[in-house]
């Protein structure tokens, strides 16, 4: 399974420590590298104010929980089961909100968009006929997500399927690898976007990285020894 290492990219710079022993990735580019498709600031409150307090809330949501404070975000959502009853419902929340930015925040880039090459295209096609037929089905099911939560590609067990969760769910409390994703919470585009979802999910697909979509895919099926 696609390892997503939350734990251990240390936040640096104007991202500072959380007081827990979850902490903030640092993103991979500039406030501004998105624009013009989502603007600096929404960029800017997103990750600083939104993603650091799921960050936050995570980490107190574990001081009853010692035992797994130090788990890493995914093994968290993996295993919800495990945890204390009163604890349960607050880290599924909050290690969603922490895993499912971190991913979204990797999966985009500035200069990206595109289609898919290698690998990844294969596998495109091979699941859902096309790139076009797959960037059909993945935009209905990004808008039509009632309310808030997200899209997503995943791999489950070697079979990609387009899935959408609601509020701050995780495929990996599923069993699924994700290896794409779309937040529609409109916290994610109100500024530039107003309602218009249709406008940003858009807009959105000018910045997929592939690359990294395709790097998810090969960690998530490695090769038969």
């Amino acid at each position: 399974m696609l390892a997503l290492a939350v734990t251990c990219l240390l936040a640096t710079g104007s991202q500072a420590a959380e007081p827990g022993p979850h902490m903030l990735v640092k993103l991979p580019y500039a406030y501004n590298a998105l624009e013009p498709y989502i603007d600096r600031l929404t960029v800017e409150i997103h990750h600083d104010k939104h993603h650091r307090a799921y960050v936050a809330n995570l980490n107190r949501a574990l001081e009853g929980a010692t035992a797994y404070s130090a788990m890493p975000v995914e093994e968290l959502l993996r295993h919800l089961d495990r945890l204390p009853e009163g604890t349960r419902t607050g880290v599924r929340n909050n290690a969603g909100g922490v895993a499912n930015h971190a991913i979204y925040w990797r999966c985009m880039g500035p200069g990206m968009g595109g289609a898919p090459t290698g690998e990844m295209a294969g596998a495109i096609d091979v699941a859902f006929g096309s790139f076009g037929k797959f960037k059909e089905l993945f935009t209905a099911a990004a808008l039509g997500r009632f309310g808030s939560g997200w899209a997503w590609l995943v791999d489950d067990h070697g079979t990609l399927e387009i899935v959408t969760t609601p509020n701050q769910d995780s495929p990996i409390s599923d069993g699924k690898t994700p290896l794409l994703v779309v937040d529609v919470w409109e916290h994610a585009y109100y500024l530039k976007y107003q309602n218009r979802r249709a406008d940003y999910v858009a807009a959105w697909w000018h910045l997929v990285n592939w690359d990294e979509v395709g790097r998810r895919l090969k960690a998530a099926r490695p090769p038969a020894q």
